[in-house]
Protein backbone atom coordinates (compact mmCIF):
# COMPACT_ATOMS: atom_id res chain seq x y z
CA UNK A 1 0.00 0.00 0.00
CA UNK A 2 1.38 3.42 -0.93
CA UNK A 3 2.15 5.96 1.77
CA UNK A 4 0.53 9.40 1.74
CA UNK A 5 3.91 10.84 0.67
CA UNK A 6 4.10 8.45 -2.30
CA UNK A 7 0.53 9.27 -3.30
CA UNK A 8 1.35 12.99 -3.24
CA UNK A 9 4.45 12.42 -5.39
CA UNK A 10 2.47 10.39 -7.95
CA UNK A 11 0.02 13.28 -8.32
CA UNK A 12 2.91 15.62 -9.17
CA UNK A 13 4.77 13.50 -11.71
CA UNK A 14 4.46 13.84 -15.47
CA UNK A 15 5.75 12.04 -18.55
CA UNK A 16 7.31 13.91 -21.46
CA UNK A 17 9.84 13.53 -24.26
CA UNK A 18 13.49 14.05 -23.40
CA UNK A 19 14.95 17.30 -24.72
CA UNK A 20 18.52 18.41 -25.34
CA UNK A 21 18.79 20.43 -22.13
CA UNK A 22 18.07 17.26 -20.10
CA UNK A 23 21.57 15.92 -20.84
CA UNK A 24 23.11 16.72 -17.45
CA UNK A 25 20.15 15.42 -15.45
CA UNK A 26 19.90 12.19 -17.48
CA UNK A 27 23.62 11.39 -17.25
CA UNK A 28 23.66 12.13 -13.53
CA UNK A 29 20.79 9.69 -13.07
CA UNK A 30 22.63 7.09 -15.18
CA UNK A 31 25.73 7.42 -13.01
CA UNK A 32 23.56 6.94 -9.92
CA UNK A 33 21.54 3.99 -11.27
CA UNK A 34 24.31 2.15 -13.16
CA UNK A 35 27.38 2.29 -10.96
CA UNK A 36 30.61 1.70 -12.88
CA UNK A 37 29.02 2.13 -16.31
CA UNK A 38 29.65 5.07 -18.62
CA UNK A 39 26.73 7.47 -19.10
CA UNK A 40 25.70 8.78 -22.52
CA UNK A 41 28.23 10.96 -24.28
CA UNK A 42 26.93 14.25 -25.66
CA UNK A 43 27.21 12.80 -29.17
CA UNK A 44 25.12 9.73 -28.30
CA UNK A 45 22.53 11.88 -26.56
CA UNK A 46 22.17 14.29 -29.48
CA UNK A 47 22.00 11.45 -32.00
CA UNK A 48 19.16 9.74 -30.11
CA UNK A 49 17.13 12.94 -30.09
CA UNK A 50 17.82 13.60 -33.78
CA UNK A 51 17.11 10.06 -35.01
CA UNK A 52 14.03 9.22 -32.93
CA UNK A 53 12.86 11.96 -30.53
CA UNK A 54 9.51 10.20 -29.90
CA UNK A 55 11.32 7.20 -28.42
CA UNK A 56 13.21 9.08 -25.71
CA UNK A 57 11.01 9.65 -22.65
CA UNK A 58 11.39 10.78 -19.07
CA UNK A 59 9.32 11.20 -15.92
CA UNK A 60 9.58 14.38 -13.86
CA UNK A 61 8.71 15.12 -10.25
CA UNK A 62 8.47 18.87 -10.32
CA UNK A 63 11.53 19.84 -12.34
CA UNK A 64 13.56 16.78 -11.33
CA UNK A 65 13.98 13.85 -13.74
CA UNK A 66 13.41 10.68 -11.73
CA UNK A 67 13.08 8.05 -14.49
CA UNK A 68 13.73 7.68 -18.21
CA UNK A 69 13.43 5.32 -21.14
CA UNK A 70 15.23 5.21 -24.51
CA UNK A 71 14.29 3.16 -27.57
CA UNK A 72 14.52 2.86 -31.35
CA UNK A 73 12.74 1.02 -34.17
CA UNK A 74 14.46 -1.81 -36.05
CA UNK A 75 13.65 -4.82 -38.21
CA UNK A 76 14.55 -7.42 -35.63
CA UNK A 77 14.86 -10.16 -38.26
CA UNK A 78 17.84 -8.25 -39.66
CA UNK A 79 19.77 -9.16 -36.51
CA UNK A 80 20.73 -12.29 -34.65
CA UNK A 81 18.82 -12.97 -31.42
CA UNK A 82 22.15 -12.99 -29.58
CA UNK A 83 23.30 -9.67 -31.05
CA UNK A 84 24.91 -7.48 -28.37
CA UNK A 85 23.58 -4.12 -27.27
CA UNK A 86 26.26 -2.21 -29.19
CA UNK A 87 25.16 -3.74 -32.50
CA UNK A 88 21.42 -3.32 -31.90
CA UNK A 89 21.81 0.35 -30.97
CA UNK A 90 24.86 1.39 -33.00
CA UNK A 91 26.67 1.86 -29.67
CA UNK A 92 23.88 4.10 -28.40
CA UNK A 93 23.85 6.41 -31.42
CA UNK A 94 20.81 4.67 -33.01
CA UNK A 95 21.82 5.60 -36.56
CA UNK A 96 20.28 2.20 -37.42
CA UNK A 97 16.83 3.48 -36.36
CA UNK A 98 14.42 2.39 -39.09
CA UNK A 99 11.05 4.13 -39.19
CA UNK A 100 9.79 1.31 -41.47
CA UNK A 101 10.90 -1.44 -39.11
CA UNK A 102 8.59 -3.81 -37.22
CA UNK A 103 10.06 -3.81 -33.70
CA UNK A 104 10.51 -1.26 -30.94
CA UNK A 105 13.80 -2.05 -29.25
CA UNK A 106 14.11 -0.82 -25.67
CA UNK A 107 17.73 0.18 -25.21
CA UNK A 108 17.59 1.55 -21.66
CA UNK A 109 15.22 2.21 -18.78
CA UNK A 110 16.05 3.56 -15.34
CA UNK A 111 14.30 4.75 -12.18
CA UNK A 112 15.84 6.77 -9.36
CA UNK A 113 16.05 4.28 -6.43
CA UNK A 114 14.64 6.93 -4.08
CA UNK A 115 11.42 6.86 -6.12
CA UNK A 116 11.04 3.10 -6.54
CA UNK A 117 7.81 1.45 -5.46
CA UNK A 118 5.63 3.98 -7.29
CA UNK A 119 5.30 2.00 -10.54
CA UNK A 120 7.32 4.48 -12.57
CA UNK A 121 8.83 1.71 -14.68
CA UNK A 122 5.29 0.49 -15.43
CA UNK A 123 4.42 3.97 -16.67
CA UNK A 124 7.43 3.93 -18.98
CA UNK A 125 6.64 0.43 -20.27
CA UNK A 126 3.07 1.52 -20.96
CA UNK A 127 4.42 4.51 -22.90
CA UNK A 128 6.54 2.13 -24.97
CA UNK A 129 3.48 0.01 -25.71
CA UNK A 130 1.67 3.13 -26.90
CA UNK A 131 4.60 3.87 -29.21
CA UNK A 132 4.40 0.34 -30.63
CA UNK A 133 0.70 0.83 -31.33
CA UNK A 134 1.19 4.31 -32.78
CA UNK A 135 3.81 3.09 -35.26
CA UNK A 136 1.92 -0.18 -35.93
CA UNK A 137 4.83 -2.35 -34.79
CA UNK A 138 4.62 -6.11 -34.30
CA UNK A 139 6.39 -6.21 -30.97
CA UNK A 140 8.70 -4.71 -28.37
CA UNK A 141 12.03 -6.40 -27.73
CA UNK A 142 14.20 -5.60 -24.74
CA UNK A 143 17.53 -6.85 -23.53
CA UNK A 144 17.14 -6.69 -19.79
CA UNK A 145 19.96 -6.35 -17.28
CA UNK A 146 20.13 -8.71 -14.30
CA UNK A 147 21.55 -6.35 -11.67
CA UNK A 148 21.11 -8.71 -8.70
CA UNK A 149 22.82 -11.66 -10.34
CA UNK A 150 26.27 -10.80 -8.97
CA UNK A 151 24.89 -11.42 -5.46
CA UNK A 152 24.08 -15.04 -6.38
CA UNK A 153 26.65 -15.88 -9.06
CA UNK A 154 28.79 -17.93 -6.65
CA UNK A 155 25.99 -20.40 -5.97
CA UNK A 156 23.69 -20.16 -9.03
CA UNK A 157 24.46 -20.39 -12.73
CA UNK A 158 22.64 -17.88 -14.89
CA UNK A 159 19.88 -20.30 -15.98
CA UNK A 160 19.08 -21.20 -12.37
CA UNK A 161 19.06 -17.56 -11.32
CA UNK A 162 16.58 -16.59 -14.06
CA UNK A 163 14.36 -19.57 -13.22
CA UNK A 164 14.33 -18.52 -9.56
CA UNK A 165 13.31 -14.98 -10.49
CA UNK A 166 10.57 -16.22 -12.82
CA UNK A 167 9.30 -18.49 -10.02
CA UNK A 168 9.33 -15.45 -7.68
CA UNK A 169 11.74 -17.16 -5.30
CA UNK A 170 14.24 -14.38 -5.99
CA UNK A 171 13.75 -10.71 -6.79
CA UNK A 172 15.58 -8.87 -9.56
CA UNK A 173 14.68 -5.18 -9.93
CA UNK A 174 14.77 -5.34 -13.73
CA UNK A 175 13.61 -8.82 -14.69
CA UNK A 176 10.86 -8.91 -12.06
CA UNK A 177 9.51 -5.57 -13.32
CA UNK A 178 9.65 -6.68 -16.96
CA UNK A 179 7.77 -9.90 -16.30
CA UNK A 180 5.11 -8.04 -14.30
CA UNK A 181 4.62 -5.69 -17.27
CA UNK A 182 3.62 -8.45 -19.66
CA UNK A 183 6.96 -9.35 -21.23
CA UNK A 184 7.89 -12.99 -21.84
CA UNK A 185 11.37 -14.50 -21.83
CA UNK A 186 12.82 -15.53 -25.19
CA UNK A 187 16.45 -16.17 -24.41
CA UNK A 188 19.34 -15.59 -22.02
CA UNK A 189 22.09 -13.51 -23.60
CA UNK A 190 25.77 -13.91 -22.65
CA UNK A 191 28.23 -11.08 -23.35
CA UNK A 192 25.37 -8.64 -23.90
CA UNK A 193 27.05 -5.73 -22.15
CA UNK A 194 30.56 -6.66 -21.00
CA UNK A 195 31.03 -3.67 -18.69
CA UNK A 196 27.85 -4.48 -16.74
CA UNK A 197 29.56 -6.04 -13.71
CA UNK A 198 26.37 -6.36 -11.67
CA UNK A 199 24.82 -8.58 -14.36
CA UNK A 200 28.15 -10.37 -14.97
CA UNK A 201 27.68 -9.45 -18.64
CA UNK A 202 24.40 -11.37 -18.96
CA UNK A 203 20.98 -10.14 -20.02
CA UNK A 204 17.59 -11.58 -20.85
CA UNK A 205 15.90 -11.15 -24.21
CA UNK A 206 12.22 -10.42 -23.59
CA UNK A 207 9.28 -9.77 -25.89
CA UNK A 208 5.88 -8.07 -25.80
CA UNK A 209 3.49 -8.73 -28.69
CA UNK A 210 1.30 -5.94 -30.07
CA UNK A 211 -1.97 -7.74 -30.78
CA UNK A 212 -3.30 -4.58 -32.45
CA UNK A 213 -0.71 -4.82 -35.21
CA UNK A 214 -2.18 -4.55 -38.71
CA UNK A 215 -0.32 -6.28 -41.52
CA UNK A 216 0.92 -3.84 -44.10
CA UNK A 217 -0.04 -4.49 -47.75
CA UNK A 218 2.68 -6.24 -49.71
CA UNK A 219 4.05 -4.37 -52.73
CA UNK A 220 2.79 -5.63 -56.10
CA UNK A 221 5.38 -7.63 -58.01
CA UNK A 222 6.36 -5.76 -61.15
CA UNK A 223 8.65 -6.39 -64.09
CA UNK A 224 10.54 -3.47 -65.49
CA UNK A 225 11.61 -3.08 -69.14
CA UNK A 226 14.10 -0.44 -70.20
CA UNK A 227 13.04 1.34 -73.41
CA UNK A 228 15.26 3.57 -75.50
CA UNK A 229 13.62 5.89 -78.08
CA UNK A 230 14.90 8.47 -80.54
CA UNK A 231 12.80 11.13 -82.26
CA UNK A 232 14.16 12.28 -85.64
CA UNK A 233 13.57 15.76 -87.04
CA UNK A 234 10.38 15.72 -89.10
CA UNK A 235 10.62 17.07 -92.69
CA UNK A 236 7.91 18.30 -95.05
CA UNK A 237 7.13 16.00 -98.02
CA UNK A 238 5.10 16.62 -101.19
CA UNK A 239 3.29 13.23 -101.22
CA UNK A 240 3.57 9.71 -99.80
CA UNK A 241 4.59 8.20 -103.12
Amino acid sequence: MKTIEQQNIIKKIKLRKIILTDYKAITELQTYCFAGMKPWSETQFKNMLINFPEGQLCILYGKKIIASSCSLIINFDDYNESSPWNLLTDSGNISNHNLYGDTLYGMEIMVDPKFQGMKLSRRLYEARKELAKKFNLKKIIIGGRLPNYHKHADVLDIDSYVEQVISKNLYDPVLTAQLSNGFSLRKILPNYMINDKESCGYATLLEWINYNHQSKPQPINAHYVRVSAIQYQMRFIKNFE
